[in-house]
């Protein structure tokens, strides 16, 4: 037997190497994106592959476990809803605009609920004002670590692919250029992750925070930070925290408890397995298994579906079992938060 159709089955980004989504770049390549998806072989085509046309086959299928569409859980939802609120709350403002901070533990959904916020903000842009690509609706930027107020603003710089500035360029003039830029391609979101690394204990935390301010005070957008644990951080003592605080919603993810919308979630990443013999339901049984390796971390979840999926793949079980789960070690704080 011939198989005629495992071309249309393999996905041509398999061997994209993808631009982070610091850069702009790689920002728009995550908007533009569609979500993964893949459809298997009948089981009597894929018994008779070649061995080349069945590693293709295989590795199409692991990239597209790699990257299992986003699960829309209730952090995303508010985030979303709130963060779209704002940014209608704050078009017409010329004072202190709101911004919002999403906080919690690790591997929580923080980055991935700001990022799916800005992708959501920008395609709403995009339908409203079609063709129009000289606009930057949306910017992402993580905090640097140790960082400097030049840092910061390098984050920026870095994002629309500036030249490499002049080191005889100070800080506010590569701010000053940034928000040029962004006024006129009418940003609106500025997403700033990985704020923890902000600390205004230190005399280098207290300058980055001004600096952050400055870009707020000077960029007609909204401000959405996420991080861990940011209220235990420092970040709101002091006056500096305070007017951070005061200007800002606070958004809380936590571990899912083992209820109703945890058995969905698993639920929803099962039903997007692609896999030979895996037995539909294998793994809504086994949620409250799940639920102690990952310490109800969403982030720990995906990656153990998606590396048990992988391993079934290469392993040729084609099937996530319990058996196979426990072999496939998750992130220490989840294994240390599902032992307590």
């Amino acid at each position: 037997m011939v198989v005629t159709n495992l071309p249309q089955l393999l996905d041509a980004r398999t061997e994209d190497r993808r631009d982070p989504t610091t850069t702009l770049t790689g920002w728009r390549r995550f908007v533009d994106d569609r979500p993964a998806s893949f459809d298997l072989l009948p089981e009597e085509q894929a018994r008779v592959l070649s061995d080349g046309e069945r590693f293709s086959y295989d590795d199409a299928r692991i990239n597209y476990h790699s990257e299992l569409a986003v699960v829309a859980t209730s952090t995303v939802r508010e985030v979303a809803k709130q963060g779209r609120l704002l940014a209608l709350l704050n078009r017409r403002e010329t004072s202190a605009r709101r911004g919002m901070i999403v906080s919690g533990a690790w591997t929580t959904g923080k980055s991935t609920a700001i990022k799916q916020l800005g992708r959501t903000h920008e395609l709403m842009v995009r339908d409203r004002y079609p063709g129009q690509r000289d606009r930057i609706p949306v910017v992402y930027v993580t905090t640097p670590p140790k960082g400097s107020p030049r840092k910061l603003a390098m984050e920026f710089a870095r994002f629309l692919g500036l030249p490499s500035v002049k080191r005889s360029a100070n800080t506010t003039d590569i701010a000053d250029a940034v928000c040029q830029i962004l006024i006129e391609a009418r940003c609106e979101l500025v997403l700033v992750d990985e704020i923890h690394n902000l600390n205004l204990a230190t005399i280098a935390g207290e300058d980055m925070s001004d600096h952050l301010k400055y870009f707020t005070e000077h960029l007609p957008a909204t401000f959405v930070y996420a991080g861990i644990n940011v209220e235990h951080s420092g970040l709101f003592t002091g006056v500096r925290g305070k007017q951070i605080a005061g200007r800002c919603v606070l958004i809380n993810t936590r571990p899912f408890p083992y209820q109703a919308e945890w058995k969905s979630l698993v639920a929803t990443m099962e039903g997007e397995l692609r896999l030979h013999r895996h037995q539909p339901g294998t793994l809504l049984e086994l949620a409250k298994y799940l639920h102690r390796r990952t310490g109800g971390m969403i982030g720990s979840l995906s990656h153990l579906i998606r590396a048990g999926a992988i391993t079934a793949i290469l392993e040729g079980q084609e099937a996530v079992t319990r058996k196979l789960l426990d072999e496939i070690p998750v992130d220490h704080a989840a294994e240390s938060e599902g032992q307590g």
